[in-house]
């Protein structure tokens, strides 16, 4: 494989610039001096950004895109063998690298590590540790799959000690990165097009947890079916959390405002808390982690008992709705005391994670209707997502689903429709093909079925103008519409905004 010297910066052309990782990872190379171009289908704001920091974009994929002076080639894993550009970088002979190849290789640079994967939460529990990170003054370089508004969107270019990646197990790109902190959410099937089985799926999880070094921490869900066998004989410490009572970090006293938003306690053992950080953590100085600017004196949570059984409890108030997130926020703040992360830090980050974009972000309102935008695609995302809607002020709640993909339309019918019954009516898009071609004779439709035979009302209606049309013939003055999909559904509420 080529390897990229960071401290020569040469000229990279990225096929698929436009993507949300990519563009990233484009943003990080021109700040260090890369001189930067690349190729996608349309222009957004991603691209637009970068073709005013100086990056030459084209649109539409063509050979002669990859002109001379190009040095290495960089692809995701949606471009196809027979991409012309890749095509003519392989006849012109030159060093190619994948996306995630590219990331693996930056992470190298970064005393500490950070690769943040799971099956769902990935982007929220990244956005979480970087808050933190932040709040806790460490100047962390970031990337994260989604528009976090605190950096100004997906990449935060920070200093040389830290740099905190979400990890995406698709095609098993996460086993190409170089991380000494992990966290591992959850493990369950998706992405079928790609994966055998979710015993192909563990498997992936397994490897990827067995990349950290023996001075390295995995922070894993202890609630994952037979967990064990995911971390069993690391080298590294395992630091586990969640609802099991064996889980080191747990959540009590868990109370609930008017917009489903948490507040808890967050509860761990000295023990656990000296484990993760047991000489393998950063070294306390008297202010701080020397050279770190982590502070963990000043800031400790209250404790109970003494010595390794002796129990520290954090009260943390969340800012954004749903059980799920405090899990989420469990995993971001174990793996923060993996780095001596002090109390007031891990509140300040916390309170202070409003949400990503396309996370139940609230869009706004138009006629008393309420528009919430969300990016779950997968049954158990959609089910967390409906069950903190339920607590958010409304008379009827709508959900207007775009399945994402055929291939994982057909494996979920029955999860997605018991998923989405959970609203008072839904309203079903049209599937967004995303990179597959063949629809495996699978509709909304099926969906719909499945839905309307478990009795909550359901509407396919495939195309958006029609969607747009019965939203304004049928939602009322306080009834709250959620758009919900990996797709492009939000336009159905941009729409209706007029945004």
């Amino acid at each position: 494989m080529y390897q990229m010297d960071f401290n020569k910066p040469e000229h990279v052309h990225f096929i698929g610039i436009g993507g949300i990782s990519m563009s990233g990872l484009a943003e990080i190379l021109m700040d260090e001096g890369f001189t930067v171009s690349g190729s996608d289908a349309h222009p957004s704001e991603l691209t637009e950004k970068l073709e005013h920091k100086g990056a030459a974009v084209f649109y539409g994929q063509r050979a002669e895109n990859i002109t001379d002076g190009i040095d290495v080639v960089v692809y995701t894993a949606a471009i196809h063998p027979d991409n012309p550009e890749l095509a003519e970088a392989r006849a012109k002979g030159l060093p190619i690298l994948t996306r995630a190849e590219l990331l693996g290789q930056m992470m190298r640079n970064y005393r500490y590590a950070i690769g943040i994967a799971g099956t769902h939460g990935k982007t929220t529990t990244t956005s979480m540790v970087a808050e933190i990170l932040m709040a806790a003054d460490t100047d962390p370089t970031v990337t994260v799959g989604g528009i976090l508004n605190s950096i100004g969107g997906n990449i935060r270019l920070g200093g040389s000690e830290m740099f905190v990646a979400e990890a995406c197990e698709y095609t098993n790109s996460f086993l190409s990165f170089y991380p000494n902190r992990e966290i591992i959410l959850n493990i369950e099937e998706d992405h079928l097009d790609f994966f055998k089985d979710i015993d192909d799926i563990r498997a992936s999880f397994r490897r990827f947890a067995q990349i950290v070094p023996a001075d390295g921490v995995v922070v894993i869900s202890a609630d994952i079916d037979r967990v064990g066998e995911i971390v069993e004989g690391l080298p590294c410490r395992v630091v586990t959390y969640g609802r099991s009572d064996d889980a080191q970090y747990r959540a009590e006293n868990i109370e609930y405002d008017e917009y489903d938003r948490a507040s808890f306690d967050a509860v761990w053992t000295e023990a656990a808390d000296n484990d993760a950080e047991g000489g393998r953590g950063m070294e306390a100085g008297k202010s701080g982690a020397e050279g770190s600017g982590i502070s963990s004196g000043g800031n400790k949570a209250e404790t109970g008992a003494v010595g390794d059984n002796a129990v520290a409890r954090l009260r943390i108030r969340l800012s954004v709705p749903g059980e799920h997130n405090i899990y989420n926020a469990l995993a971001a703040i174990a793996l923060c005391r993996t780095l001596s992360v002090g109390s007031e830090a891990i509140r300040r980050g916390l309170a202070g994670f409003t949400g990503t974009n396309r996370r139940f972000e609230k869009k706004g309102e138009v006629c008393g209707l309420t528009i919430i935008d969300d990016y779950a695609h997968h049954p158990q995302e959609i089910a967390a997502t409906l069950s903190a809607a339920k607590h958010y002020p409304h008379k009827k709640l709508w959900c207007v689903f775009q399945p994402h993909t055929y291939t994982r339309t057909k494996a979920f019918l029955d999860q997605f429709a018991e998923a989405l019954s959970a609203a008072d009516e839904v309203i079903l898009a049209d599937i967004y093909a995303a990179r597959e071609t063949d629809t495996l004779g699978i509709s909304s439709g099926d969906i719909a079925e499945r839905i309307e035979a478990l009795g909550t009302p359901a509407h396919y209606l495939g195309s958006f103008d029609e969607i747009e049309k019965f939203i304004l013939e049928n939602c009322v003055n306080g009834d709250l519409l959620i758009t919900m999909g990996a797709g492009d559904i939000v336009k159905v509420g941009e729409n209706l905004l007029g945004i």
